[in-house]
């Protein structure tokens, strides 16, 4: 069995590869970025884990369903509503059935596994807790939603610090617990690490029980060189004094993770990153296509278990 901490545009594709090298995958998603919008509960990581592996997803935007309309929002504007967040007509569907669920006591874990059935997704999605964390981006206009800063304002604003409101309270699923305990490998998708992996670090007993299995956790780096593949991770990482670069995702994770796969471009900082305890793998990390994500994921697989 193994398990993918999941979050962003980076993490569906290696999910997805790994699915396609194993079945028995849990996947743990991030909930710091879901949104309230429209009185609807939206959880962008949950839904784009489940719609790459229903083969639905938009890969051109990374989000959302394929070929969407948008009357809805259309209307929305008409309204007088802000439209910046992009909800489809069907994406909404999603969104109101959960949002009901969860009025009528449903749990959001609950509420995920039945929407895997719907979606007839085998690999067992959950979300990393249940309680609620909120992102939220300090920046030199002030404070704000990671939605609002990234979607609204474009990520233009100066980022001056990071919170997790709710993190420190949050109790882990259970099922995400015991998934990273009984997984024979644990792997860190190359999603952004301050907002895409962070939120889930910073629920203390996620972060104990990935230290406590330190050996068989590895991380696939998300930064090439000094940039990150998509999204504002450098910037997040410049904001919080950490090293971008491979070597600071290293030092970012080196108390929960053993290993690490780097591009081999980066092959370089090799010695420095086995310093900090951790194993080294170097490859092409790129992935442009079903073709790059399975040879990563293969790689992952054949290499980094332990």
């Amino acid at each position: 069995m193994i398990t993918i901490l999941a979050g962003g545009t980076g993490s569906v594709k290696l999910v997805r590869g790994l699915i396609s090298q194993t079945r028995d995958v849990n996947v743990i998603c991030n909930v710091g970025d879901n949104y309230w919008l429209y009185g609807l509960y939206v959880c962008p990581d949950i839904d784009t884990i489940i719609y790459g592996l229903a083969d639905i997803l938009d890969y051109e935007k990374g989000w959302g369903i394929r070929k969407d309309t948008f009357g809805f929002l259309r209307q929305m504007e008409i309204f007088g509503e802000e439209t910046w967040f992009r909800i489809g007509d069907r994406d909404a569907a999603t969104h109101l059935i959960r949002t009901n669920m969860l009025k009528n006591g449903k749990n959001l874990a609950d509420i995920t596994k039945w929407m895997c059935e719907k979606f007839a997704v085998e690999a067992k999605v959950m979300p990393v807790t249940d309680n609620t964390i909120e992102t939220r981006i300090t920046t030199n206009k002030g404070e704000m939603h990671l939605q609002e800063f990234w979607v609204k304002y474009k990520g233009k604003d100066k980022v001056e610090g990071i919170q997790y409101i709710g993190a420190d309270k949050a109790r882990p699923n259970p099922e995400a617990v015991n998934a990273i305990h009984d997984s024979e490998m644990v792997v860190i998708a190359p999603g952004n690490p301050l907002t895409s992996i962070g939120p889930m670090l910073q629920i203390k007993g996620i972060r104990k029980e990935l230290a406590k299995n330190r050996r068989k956790v590895v991380a696939v780096s998300p930064i090439l060189g000094t940039k990150a593949f998509s999204g504002p991770a450098a910037e997040y990482m410049q904001a919080a004094g950490i090293d971008v670069s491979p070597y600071g995702i290293a030092q970012m994770y080196s108390d929960v993770c053993g290993s690490i796969v780097i591009d081999s471009k980066d092959r370089l900082l090799t010695k420095k990153i086995q310093n900090l305890d951790m194993k080294v793998y170097d490859t092409s990390i790129k992935m442009t296509n079903k073709i790059s994500e399975d040879a990563l994921a293969s790689f992952v697989l054949k290499n980094a278990r332990v």
